[in-house]
């Protein structure tokens, strides 16, 4: 083994979402890091579907764009289709998507993590992690290469000891076309890291001349949608359509009928999947009541003829995909270019990292994306961005930077991974945050931008453009509360007169040109979400208070959980494997009821009341006074 010349601050292993956020979060704080991928042509590759955001996931990125990390400007930048989800709806739900040029997207960010100061980025196959003691001090590769690091963020999505299935058919890859990782899931075991099995799948790409759009419906795309608060000046892609069609008797019998040559059901595989994005024989089986389903035709990019079929993933047999394909009636001449498969893959059991990614065994090793058990880009992205700020702060000796659940949906995220033991494959969902009308798309750097600021990865100008958004939005939001107007023979302010469902900002503002501003599309809708939603936000900000004190209560390191009198076996049990760092944390595990947590409460009580009574004894005796 050859030694590289260089010490590094960060190494992140691994780039793909989650480690190229990870590698920019951590140079741009000022660190020397290391991107090691298998290969460079596949940096930031869209293994499955080509697209960014949705339901909750478009929140996220919104977030890291926030926070000043680089998905959502590269979305941007290479997205073909933009759309609104959920905009009839409350602004809670509402979340951006954009369909991407999958390959344009790749290059553009595999060009600007290239041009970013203090990051190297090489090929190579990380085989072994170096430590000494319980410390990481770098990794070794296949090719025979040594690189010393401070700290290492393993960002490995599917590639751990990576299994297809397509049939009958198996083949080791970390997705179809690529080499797996085998070595490192030995020595995370070697480690003492627990690993356990998932399953993912992606459905089959077809050629887009042989699909019949006239047998589909047509969905455009929405302007001015976009995902980074920050206008670069980068003029967008032409912009395409996406097409609607559906499945129909004849798929549904053409899988039930070859349903034992799925690996799936014939216990070939043995990971488990994702509950919310079943294949096609999954929904065929488990929604038998359904008479077709809906399906997605999802341009892959500009200069391409594949077509993302989303909808119906799947491990069936290639001969059973053409047939299921040609059973639906604007695919009836469909080519299939890439056949759908499945892929199992290792990933690090629930409990054994801090809320920080940083591994509880291993001190300066992280971990961020699918090897946590999640799926999806913008899952793996907002990973990726924790993980590097605290690999960097760890060098830095920083304490780590932790978002709470009231704060953003990354905080939500990554305290389930850290509390609640994964049984399937993590999704991001709004219905997973508590204080949802707070973490809205919209406010995302009113929430967040400060914090980017402080760790150095938003610049000055753009902190400034922030201020001057929170004085205008404050300002003005005063201001309407003092400018009445006559309605109904009644005087109304104008916020009240925003309050009310039938008026919008943009309505009032034609009807009283006089009295309001038009200040742009953005500090407009903030200043009527602030006002429609007064109250239901109030109400849960005064919940996130009460619950506050609770999170601020900690739990000393090795707590023996089994010691104290009161707590049911499930409870003591739950919590001595989470091993939570506050009493917030111990509240959301499975299985640990409320009751359990008063117990917990007054022992931890006594517990620093007994401490504080052996500490003031020590002083007595042992040191001078002022100890």
């Amino acid at each position: 083994m050859w030694k590289y010349p260089v010490d590094y601050d960060v190494i992140v292993m691994g780039a793909g979402h989650a480690g190229c956020e990870a590698a920019l979060a951590a140079a741009r704080m000022g660190l020397r890091v290391l991107l090691l991928t298998m290969s460079l042509d596949t940096i930031a590759k869209m293994s499955c579907n080509p697209a960014v955001g949705g339901i909750a996931k478009g929140h996220i990125v919104r977030e890291i764009d926030a926070l000043g990390g680089e998905m959502g400007k590269v979305i941007d930048a290479t997205g073909i289709q933009f759309r609104m989800l959920n905009a009839t709806k409350g602004p809670a739900v509402w979340a951006p998507r954009a369909q991407a040029d999958k390959v344009a997207y790749q290059y553009e960010m595999k060009h600007r993590l290239e041009k970013t100061r203090n990051l190297d980025v090489k090929q190579g196959t990380i085989e072994d992690l170096l430590v000494d003691g319980n410390r990481i001090i770098g990794v070794s590769t296949k090719e025979g290469i040594v690189y010393h690091g401070k700290t290492v963020v393993i960002s490995s999505g599917t590639f751990l000891r990576g299994l297809l299935h397509i049939g009958e058919t198996r083949y080791s890859g970390g997705r179809a076309g690529d080499q797996p990782s085998v070595g490192l899931s030995a020595s995370l075991e070697k480690l003492g890291l627990k690993l356990a099995r998932l399953k993912t799948g992606t459905p089959p790409r077809i050629n887009g001349r042989s699909i019949d759009y006239s047998l589909t419906e047509e969905q455009p795309g929405d302007p001015g949608v976009c995902f980074s608060f920050d206008d670069e000046g980068i003029p967008r892609l032409p912009q395409i359509s996406c097409h609607i069609t559906y499945t129909t008797q004849q798929t549904k019998d053409i899988i039930l009928a070859n349903i034992h040559r799925s690996p799936m059901y014939s216990g070939q595989i043995k990971g488990i999947g994702p509950r919310y994005c079943p294949s096609i024989e999954d929904k065929v089986v488990r929604f038998s009541d359904k008479e077709r389903h809906q399906i997605f035709l999802e341009p892959e990019g500009l200069n391409t003829q594949e077509v993302y079929v989303n909808g119906v993933s799947s491990s069936l047999p290639f001969d059973v995909q053409l047939d299921v394909i040609h059973s639906i009636p604007a695919l009836r001449h469909a080519e299939i270019m890439r056949p759908a498969y499945a892929i199992e893959y290792d990933y690090v059991v629930s409990g054994q990292m801090y809320p920080s990614l940083e591994c509880k065994n291993v001190e300066g090793l992280f971990f961020a994306g699918q090897i946590n058990g999640t799926s999806g880009y913008e899952e793996a992205a907002g990973q990726g961005l924790m993980a590097g700020i605290n690999a960097a702060n760890k060098v830095l000796g920083r304490p780590a930077f932790i978002l709470k659940r009231s704060e953003a949906y990354i905080g939500v995220m990554i305290d389930d991974l850290v509390t609640k033991g994964l049984d399937e494959p993590y999704r991001m969902f709004t219905s997973r945050a508590e204080h949802r009308l707070l973490l809205r798309q919209d406010n995302a750097d009113l929430r967040l931008r400060r914090y980017g600021y402080e760790l150095g990865l938003i610049d000055e100008e753009r902190y400034k453009r922030l201020q001057h958004k929170e004085s205008l939005l404050a300002a003005e939001t005063e201001r309407l509360h003092k400018v009445f107007k006559q309605c109904n023979g009644k005087g109304s302010s104008l916020m009240q007169l925003l309050c009310r469902p039938e008026n919008t900002y943009a309505s009032l503002l034609a009807e009283y040109p006089d009295a309001l501003l038009d200040h742009g599309s953005e500090i407009n809708l903030q200043i009527e979400l602030t006002a429609k939603y007064a109250g239901y936000i109030e109400r849960q900000q005064g919940e996130v208070a009460k619950l506050a004190h609770i999170e601020e209560i900690s739990i000393p390191v090795g707590f023996d959980f089994s010691s104290v009198t009161g707590l049911r076996i499930e409870a003591r049990q739950k919590l001595g494997k989470a091993n939570p760092q506050n009493l917030g944390q111990a509240s959301r595990i499975s299985g640990v009821s409320p009751a359990d947590i008063s117990v917990l409460m007054v022992a931890l009580v006594h517990a620093r009341r007994k401490i504080k009574t052996s500490v003031e004894e020590c002083c007595d005796d042992d040191f001078p006074p002022g100890c």
